[in-house]
């Protein structure tokens, strides 16, 4: 890949998880990491720069997808994202419920945790228990 594709992948990045986030990832990488973190920008980040999916849909996929493999850090991360690329409660729940019917309810379960968590941290009222 080239320093295009890693600077489309690190703007990219930039702008679904937030500057703090990416610095503070990339200002972590020491010799082990920082080829890693490259990969990431390259690969993982540029292809959202692809056309036919919107970012958020490209978020609602990862979601599922982190959610099924049991990724509970990585969600954390791309539930924000999600809300950064303007996804609503109501999709994230459908999403998270949808996972739970294909992939288990054990997989649904922690990732409704993790989704609670990341709304109580960011100030989102997600209503009251009855």
């Amino acid at each position: 890949m080239s320093d295009e594709q890693y600077e489309l992948g690190l703007a990219i990045r930039r702008q679904v998880l937030g500057d703090e986030y990416v610095d503070r990832a990339l200002a972590s990488a020491d010799d082990f990491g920082r080829d890693f973190q490259r990969i990431v920008n390259e690969y993982c980040w540029s292809s959202w720069g692809r056309e036919g999916l919107t970012r958020r849909q490209r978020s609602l996929n990862n979601l599922s997808i982190l959610a099924s493999l049991n990724r509970p850090d990585e969600l954390e991360v791309h539930l924000r994202g999600a809300l950064n690329n303007g996804c609503t409660l109501d999709e994230i729940r459908e999403t998270l419920i949808q996972v739970s019917i294909y992939a288990g309810i054990p997989a649904g379960v922690g990732a409704f945790r993790t989704a609670r968590k990341v709304f109580a941290e960011e100030g989102i009222d997600t209503g009251s228990s009855s």
